[in-house]
């Protein structure tokens, strides 16, 4: 053997320092060591920042404040793998603070921080990368970065570590990064259904828990579901669902099966193998509020389909969805009332909750909750549409009065499904005579000024429906209702617009509702709608006759003519042609104004004398109930008496006297309600000729009777050439200076031209049943048309002809028929000034 030989070892030079070990207890020098081109230091500096982290926030934020991340972010991607570990673990403890995060977005770290998921590097790195990258895919940017960067396929690609913190970080990485739609649908593609069912069998819940939560999203789309199903994923979720010791999993279970349940295919294969029944038993048992409310949820999200309703009601999904109506959480009952409403698309369904359900969502309109009691009258909306059993159902339950009450609920949908529901039992006419007497029409007011638009609709369809008497109508008109009605017809909403002028055709049967409608603008309205023709429809043209109908002397001052139908009633007026956008002034307001030279208002006021005199003595009564003079008006006339000290005692006694007569006066006219003068003339007027008309066997002889009649009453026969010296206009002047007012009952009138004596043609026609239109012409003219059916008819014998149109001439020949369209005709239309307008 040879001879070993000592190698002699040459000493280190001198200007190289020994190791040395350096400690530091201040985080700043550490920080500093983070410059150090020492890689022991280095990876000893990084080692000691993340024990500095980990104990609490307050040291991340100093360490962010002393440059600590900037220096950090070199080190990621050292070549030391050591120096990089540390550096990755304590950017990822140090990630959890909001301002570091913030930073870490602007230093753009993503790209380093997947590059660092590869399958080579330490399971450390890929522990702290990924913990790094759940919290910075919080924020939307972060999640789109992480993404367009290719992050998504290393993070799966994880999810099959050895390593549970591995995993858990990736799969909630994950979690949040399908939150955004375009990593949804890319994780599909990337294969991702098998590793996230495999980490379900995880020995750690959390773990399990974050897998079901990134399903349950990214199970929305219906591929997904496919493949889930393909992968027997639907017999793991109810694996779960059956196991107890998963409970703290049921509620994402259940999450996940409500999106698989949406698909027929899936549905009716879950109930093939009977997970359906095993999935409606285990809510059955379940006291946990939240999987009963993601049960419900389920149910709802599949009821959306036709042929998935049929298999839900084959299984009696209705017993389990009444039960939870019974639960005591208030997110239960609203999950069950929403599943409810769905399943009513299935009649079986609705008939079955119409026998066992309503009674329980009634009770709920009286819930505290407002969301509670929104779901529960949707659901009512469902099951009394077209159901006349379930409505009878919620009356019996006592439901009118709560719906009634709901009408003031704080939430829209509440207000307008209530509404809904009360219009569907107003189909019943008992119901709807029950509710109106329940203040609906009161209750409506408030909801006609909501801002919403489907309030809004409900609420005005809701009147439609019930304001079809004077009682309604009043109600409404007393709780200020019908301003906001008028204001809707202003609505650009079409389905507001044209409910709003269903509503105004119902109401303007009143004609006291037709006249405060007018006065509130709603004619001018209806008029600028009719004239749209993107807005104009048969409803709003509807509404704009029927409010003039009931409110005849608008009708004729605006359009100049009333037909046979429109009966002339004591307070009709007549002012004359008004022109477009002039507001009609009521009776009262025109018998205020004083005598001016412009046209006498006619009017009409032939109440009975016994009508009369019983208004005249409630109005002595009511005077004889106050004292002579108020207590307050005898003071007020000792005060201004005594200002009268030194006068004469004649003078101060006058002066005494005007006051008393002044105050009293104004008290009287604060009590009284104005009633326009009787006309006890023409009240004879019709007296007469119902004794001496009426009994004529033909119309045409009554006409002709009525015809002359009226021409004997208002100056007789007027000669074609002698128009001119009829001089009635002096003659109404005369009357209107001696009323002292510009309105004339036309009873006084005994010089009348053709508007004067067609008018009264017209009412008197119209007391005693004589079909007659009324019709403006131009100059004062005016005349009726009465429609006879010829009393020899030429031709066939027993051939019933139709009626012809005349004109009656009333000024020249009283009592001749005019054949309408004849030239004729046309020449008593257009007399004026004494001379006859020939054609052409």
């Amino acid at each position: 053997m040879g001879k070993k030989v000592k190698k002699e070892v040459e000493p280190p030079p001198k200007d190289v320092f020994d190791p040395l070990l350096i400690e530091s207890k201040t985080a700043a020098t550490v920080v500093l060591m983070l410059s150090s081109p020492e890689e022991e230091v280095l990876a000893k500096a990084c080692d000691g920042l993340y024990k500095f982290a980990s104990k609490g926030d307050e040291n991340k934020v100093t360490l962010l404040g002393l440059g600590a991340v900037e220096h950090l972010y070199k080190l990621i991607l050292h070549e030391n793998p050591t120096v990089r570990r540390n550096a990755i673990m304590t950017f990822g403890i140090m990630a959890s603070n909001h301002d570091v995060k913030k930073l870490l977005r602007e230093l753009n770290v993503t790209n380093s921080l997947i590059s660092q998921l590869a399958p080579e590097e330490d399971v450390v790195i890929h522990e702290f990368a990924t913990l790094c990258l759940a919290h910075m895919a919080v924020e939307y940017t972060t999640k789109v970065q992480i993404f367009e960067q290719g992050g998504l396929e290393p993070l799966i690609r994880l999810l099959g570590s050895p390593d549970p913190d591995v995993k858990k970080n990736s799969v909630e990485c994950i979690y949040l990064l399908v939150q955004d739609f375009q990593s949804c649908a890319a994780v599909r593609a990337l294969n991702v259904i098998p590793p996230l069912l495999e980490l379900l069998k995880s020995e750690y819940p959390v773990i399990q828990l974050l897998a079901l939560k990134t399903l349950e999203v990214i199970s929305k789309d219906r591929e997904t579901r496919i493949i889930l199903g393909e992968n027997e994923g639907l017999d793991c979720l109810l694996k779960i669902l059956e196991t107890n010791e998963f409970s703290d999993l049921h509620v994402e279970a259940l999450a996940v099966l409500g999106n698989c349940l949406e698909d027929v295919h899936t549905l009716q294969l879950i109930q093939q193998t009977g997970g359906l029944k095993k999935l409606l038993a285990c809510v059955g048992v379940s006291t946990v509020p939240d999987i009963q409310k993601n049960a419900a949820k389920a149910i709802t999200k599949a009821a959306y389909d036709s042929e998935n309703r049929k298999i839900l009601n084959e299984e009696e999904v209705e017993k389990c969805l009444i039960s939870l109506l019974e639960v005591d959480n208030d997110e239960v009952k609203v999950a069950a009332s929403r599943a409810i409403s769905a399943m009513c698309e299935n009649l079986a369904s609705k008939r079955v909750f119409g026998l066992q359900g309503i009674s329980q969502l009634v009770q709920l309109l009286s819930s505290d909750n407002e969301e509670v009691k929104e779901a529960a009258v949707t659901a009512l909306v469902n099951l009394t549409a077209d159901s006349p059993s379930n409505a009878s159902a919620v009356s019996e339950a006592e439901g009118i009065e709560p719906l009634v009450n709901t009408l003031s609920a704080q939430r829209d949908g509440a207000i307008a499904n209530a509404a809904t529901v009360l219009t569907n039992l107003a189909v019943q006419e008992p119901f709807r005579i029950n509710i109106q007497s329940r203040g609906i029409m009161s209750a409506l007011a408030e909801p006609l000024r909501s801002t919403n638009s489907q309030v809004q609709s409900k609420a005005a369809f809701a009147v439609a429906v019930f304001g079809c008497d004077a009682d309604a109508t009043t109600e409404l008109r007393n709780a200020a209702g019908l301003g906001p009605l008028v204001k809707l017809l202003h609505s650009k909403n079409e389905g507001v617009r044209r409910n709003a002028c269903l509503a105004v055709t119902v109401c303007a049967s009143d004609e006291l509702t037709a006249v405060e409608l007018c006065r509130l603008g709603a004619l001018d309205i209806l008029e600028e709608i009719n004239l749209s023709t993107g807005h104009k429809n048969k409803v709003s043209e509807a509404a704009l006759e029927k409010l003039l109908d009931n409110n005849l002397p608008q009708k004729y001052s605006q359009m100049g003519y009333l037909s046979s139908s429109n009966i002339i009633t004591d307070g009709f007026y007549d002012c004359g042609q008004i022109k477009p956008g002039v507001k009609l002034l009521s009776l009262e307001e025109l018998s205020m104004q004083e005598l001016t030279d412009r046209r006498a208002i006619i009017f009409i006021n032939a109440k009975p004398r016994e009508d009369v005199l019983a208004v005249e003595e409630k109005a002595q009564d009511s005077s004889s109930e106050q004292t002579i003079m108020s207590p307050i008006s005898r003071k007020s006339s000792r005060e201004k008496a005594r200002k009268g000290k030194g006068k004469k005692e004649e003078e101060k006694m006058k002066e005494v006297t005007q006051i008393v007569s002044k105050v009293q006066d104004e008290i009287n006219l604060e009590n009284s309600h104005w009633l326009p003068p009787p006309d006890f003339i023409l009240l004879d007027y019709i007296n007469d000729a119902s004794r001496t008309i009426l009994p004529l066997t033909t119309t045409r002889e009554q006409v002709v009777a009525l015809a002359q009649f009226v021409a004997d009453k208002m100056g007789g026969p007027i000669g074609r050439d002698k128009l001119h010296d009829f001089s009635w206009e002096l003659h109404i002047s005369e009357i209107e200076f001696e009323l002292k007012c510009n309105v004339v009952p036309i009873g006084k009138v005994k010089k009348g031209t053709f508007c004067h004596r067609a008018l009264l043609f017209k009412v008197i026609a119209d007391r005693i049943g004589i079909g007659c239109s009324l019709v403006r012409g131009e100059y004062n003219r005016a005349w009726n048309e009465v429609k006879l059916v010829d009393d020899s008819p030429q031709g066939i014998a027993g051939l019933l002809l139709p009626p012809q149109e005349f004109i009656v001439d009333l000024m020249f020949e009283p009592g001749l028929l005019i054949k309408q369209g004849s030239a004729k005709a046309d020449q008593y239309k257009h007399v004026y000034f004494g001379k006859i307008c020939q054609d052409g």
